[in-house]
């Protein structure tokens, strides 16, 4: 492509405000005699300036811009520099070539860089073990993922905000050990067995996330490639061997005596053979069948992916709680129906609910059990120990251990008990706690009841 021949003047503002594209030409130019390879360029869209030069016999023609935002000196300037190029050998369109990409990839890096800071801030192990508390939430793992955060919050995120603001990713086998082993040092051996436990299982979700479509999206990001707390030796987590004994039992079933919701369901959690508390705090008044006196509860312990059905065929004493209970939740029921000017509506009401609508909080019964111990002046006990004991007295009444695992849902995960064992032992675990209300009426009463017999240790069938 040649150069357009057109005239030469020495470029002013008013020639090139007077210069036209002729109406029969596409384009026109007009030269300058200052700068010989600088010209205005006319088209149908406007002016601009130009510079045209040759390298190696082959023309470069570019555009500086817009007359209407440069000044000819500037203009001048700019066609100066582009022949001082090509004197050098080098192609001025290679190089702003070369000079965009640069500049496109300094831009890359940057935001690389400002999105690997947003990550280090964001994708933190305070931040992963947030998202592990809700994950567990998020499978109705209430207890658990309470435990969690507050073990985290005592042990980790107080203590160490250092180490929980260190991206996930960047977490090694020699922070864990140091946080495991600061609560070790306290004497705390359970609850760091627990924080090493909670710590291996959120680090597991992490790193499985991309591969199972079970795990949420979300801890994807957290680029988590492997478990830092593997190499850190297992804490044994002491098993707890406190039960009360039959005096302790007897202050303790006194300490029940009135119908404040926390006691009541404490009592519930009792005369039923020692219930989760957890569980048992969700039921529903359509979870209680009046006729067969029956109350279903839902076990989502374990590693179980949805919650295992648990019945629960009461003795009259636990049934006489619940329908206390029911009464108590339909006149909320219909004090908020008639302030909503609604109907009332029954069947999804809680039956351990502080205002007819919101369950009753999870811990408030523990801490009543704690108010009634400390009244006691014995050893301390709580909720498990209390479950504990139940399990015990009844293998005392003779109440053979396959019923008592049925009657507390223990962990029922076998094959035989999940694919084939569909029996529900109603019949067994009716006479057992039977049975058990009327041992707890003997230790309330200190009267031996005629009619309390041992049941005969054999297998539920």
């Amino acid at each position: 492509m040649g150069r357009i021949k057109a005239k030469r003047e020495r470029l002013t503002i008013p020639r090139i405000e007077a210069f036209k594209r002729p109406a029969d030409k596409e384009q026109a130019f007009l030269w300058d005699t200052e700068s010989p390879r600088l010209a205005v360029k006319a088209t149908a869209s406007g002016k601009a300036f130009i510079f045209e030069g040759k390298l190696k016999g082959q023309t470069i023609r570019r555009v500086i811009g817009d007359v209407l935002n440069w000044t000819i000196e500037d203009a001048r300037s700019e066609a100066r520099r582009l022949q001082t190029i090509i004197d050098q050998g080098n192609d001025p369109r290679e190089l702003d070539r070369e000079k965009a990409e640069s500049k496109t990839r300094a831009k890359a890096a940057t935001e690389a860089a400002e999105k690997e800071a947003e990550n280090r801030k964001q994708y933190t192990l305070r931040a992963l073990l947030d998202a592990y508390s809700n994950l567990l939430e998020s499978k109705g793992k209430e207890q658990s993922a309470r435990q969690t955060r507050s073990i985290v919050k005592c042990h980790v995120l107080k203590p160490h905000p250092a180490i929980a603001d260190l991206p996930a990713s960047e977490i090694t086998a020699h922070h864990i050990a140091s946080l495991v082993r600061s609560v070790l040092e306290q004497g705390k051996e359970r609850a760091a067995g627990l924080l090493r436990s909670y710590l291996s299982a959120a680090f597991n979700a992490a790193r499985k996330s991309p591969f199972d479509a079970k795990l949420p999206a979300s801890l994807i990001p957290y680029n988590v490639t492997i478990n830092p707390v593997e190499p850190v030796s297992t804490i044994p987590v002491n098993r707890g061997n406190r039960t009360l004994n039959t005096e302790e039992m007897k202050s303790y079933l006194a300490g029940l005596a009135d119908d404040d919701l926390s006691n009541m369901a404490l009592r519930l959690a009792l005369f039923a053979g020692g219930q989760r508390m957890a569980q048992l705090l969700r039921a529903k008044i359509n979870d209680y069948e009046p006729e067969a006196q029956t109350l279903r509860l839902w076990d989502g312990k374990g590693k179980r992916t949805t919650p295992r059905e648990h019945l629960l065929p009461l003795a009259p004493k636990a049934a006489a709680i619940i329908e206390k209970l029911i009464d108590r939740a339909k006149i909320q029921e219909d004090a908020n129906a008639k302030k909503e000017n609604r109907a009332p509506a029954y069947n999804n009401l809680l039956l351990f609910s502080s205002y007819g609508k919101t369950q009753l909080v999870e811990t408030t019964p523990g801490k009543r059990a704690a108010e009634i111990c400390k009244l006691m002046k014995c050893e301390p006990f709580d909720l498990l120990d209390i479950r504990r004991t139940c399990e015990t007295m009844m293998a005392g009444l003779g109440i053979h251990k396959d019923t008592r695992a049925q009657l507390l849902s223990h962990g029922l995960s076998g094959v035989q008990t999940a694919h084939y064992d569909r029996y529900e032992y109603i019949t067994e675990k009716r006479k057992a706690l039977v049975a058990w209300e009327k041992r707890l009426d003997e230790i309330a009463t200190g009267k031996k009841s005629g009619n309390v017999v041992q049941i005969k240790q054999e297998k539920a069938s």
